[in-house]
C-alpha cells in the first residue's frame, strides 16, 4: 500500500466518521435548529473529506479536478444554505427549544410542561 492509497484511506475513513456521527445527531436532536447545525458538521467536514479521499484515490484526472471543484462549491454554498433555512424556519413560526435554563445552583428542564422551580 503507497503512502497515498494510505492517506486517502485516512481521508476517506475520516469523512465517513464525520457523516455518521452528522446522521446520529440528525437523527436524535429535537428541533430543527439544532438538526442545522448538524447538516453543517456534515457540509464541512464530511462530504469534503470524502469527496477529497476520492480525488486522493484516483490520482491526476479530470474527475479529481471535478470533485476539488465540488468541495469548492460546497464550501461556497453550504453557509448560505444553513443561513436561508434557519431563516424560512423562524418565518414559518418554528422557534429553538430551550433544553435547560441555568438558575444558578442547579439545572432545570424547562419546556415540554415541566415546572421551574
Amino acid at each position: 500500500m503507497s503512502a497515498v492509497e494510505l492517506l486517502s484511506a485516512v481521508v476517506l475513513g475520516t469523512g465517513v466518521f464525520f457523516v455518521a456521527i452528522g446522521a446520529i445527531g440528525f437523527v436524535r436532536l429535537p428541533d430543527v435548529f439544532c438538526r442545522l447545525h448538524v447538516t453543517g458538521v456534515v457540509d464541512t467536514l464530511g462530504a469534503p473529506m470524502i469527496m477529497l479521499g476520492c480525488a486522493l484515490h484516483l490520482g491526476a484526472q479530470l474527475v479529481s479536478l471535478k470533485l476539488l471543484l465540488g468541495i469548492g462549491f460546497l464550501v461556497i454554498t453550504s453557509p448560505l444554505l444553513g443561513h436561508l433555512l434557519a431563516r424560512a424556519a423562524l418565518e414559518a413560526g418554528h422557534k429553538p427549544q430551550r433544553l435547560e435554563e441555568d438558575t444558578g445552583a442547579h439545572r432545570v428542564a424547562v419546556g415540554k410542561g415541566e415546572r421551574r422551580s
